[in-house]
């Protein structure tokens, strides 16, 4: 059974279903944007902001950032101190991505996740990811609040290596 939350002006409704289909994927998508619900459903995103990211090769913000791309994906580096990674350029913020991705990765202390969880909801940016070490039940709270699906105590390089 998956369940979904779709997110539109009008709020949030719960669906569920026993088989997603393509056309129900795409009858979620009109209704205004799938909030991914599981490990393996955020695992689908295609665009991907890592918040944290790093060119030091010891750290997971660098690690990460590059199993994500090694995977395919597109992948977008935030870090305001790093200019490039990997040869591609690092933004400063959310607010600097040319698009808006489908799911973010943060892996960056605690006392910092706050306000980059909310501007990532201020951004329409519903899927998060938060990195084990980045996680707090605050921060978990906080994401669920503000109606984001918050993926927590999981290593996205764990999941994609499955």
């Amino acid at each position: 059974m998956c369940l979904f939350h779709i997110v539109n002006s009008k709020g949030i409704l719960f669906v569920k279903y026993s088989l997603l289909t393509v056309e129900i994927y795409d009858n979620i998508m009109e209704l205004g944007g799938i909030v991914l619900n599981t490990i393996s459903n955020m695992l689908q995103a295609r665009t991907w902001a890592v918040i944290g990211a790093s060119d030091n090769k010891q750290k997971f913000g660098y690690k990460i950032f590059k199993c994500l791309v090694d995977n395919g994906l597109e992948v977008y580096a935030v870090n305001p101190g790093v200019s490039e990674l990997l040869g591609q350029k690092c933004y400063a913020s959310i607010k600097d991505l040319p698009t808006k991705p489908e799911a973010v990765d943060i892996v960056v202390p605690p006392r910092h996740g706050e306000q980059i969880i909310r501007e990532c909801a201020e951004a329409g940016i519903r899927n998060i990811w938060l990195q084990p070490g980045a996680d707090s039940e605050e921060l978990i709270k906080i994401g669920q609040q503000l109606g984001l699906n918050v993926v927590h105590h999981a290593c996205i390089m764990v999941e994609l290596n499955k």
